[in-house]
């Protein structure tokens, strides 16, 4: 009777630790999914934003002055107005269901 009662509770203690042990591993995957996903995101981003810049020097800028311009001015605006990552982890969210992790304090 007692053996029976110490390998249930040995049983279930090595189920709780393997549970927790999951739980562990499915947070680390999810983190390490947003950080992928961020990465893409600020890749698609990059190349949007030199892609607009390639189009206004090749095709509406008419002069020098006016290549220099758009080349620069497309690439600057870009950095000063990119997304927060308020709303970058919304969009991801809104894409792929991952979510941002918690932020620890």
């Amino acid at each position: 009777m007692e053996t029976n009662v110490i390998y249930l509770l040995i049983n279930q203690s090595n189920q709780l630790s393997n549970t927790i042990q999951d739980a562990n591993k499915m947070t680390v995957d999810k983190n390490e999914k947003y950080a992928h996903y961020t990465k893409v995101t600020w890749t698609i981003y990059a190349l949007l934003a030199l892609v607009l810049a390639c189009v206004l020097v090749l095709f509406v800028a008419r002069d020098n002055e006016e290549r220099f311009f758009y080349g620069f001015m497309t690439i600057a605006s870009a950095y000063v107005f990119r997304p927060t990552e308020r709303v970058i982890g919304k969009v991801i969210f809104k894409f792929t269901g991952v979510s941002p992790p918690k932020q620890e304090e």
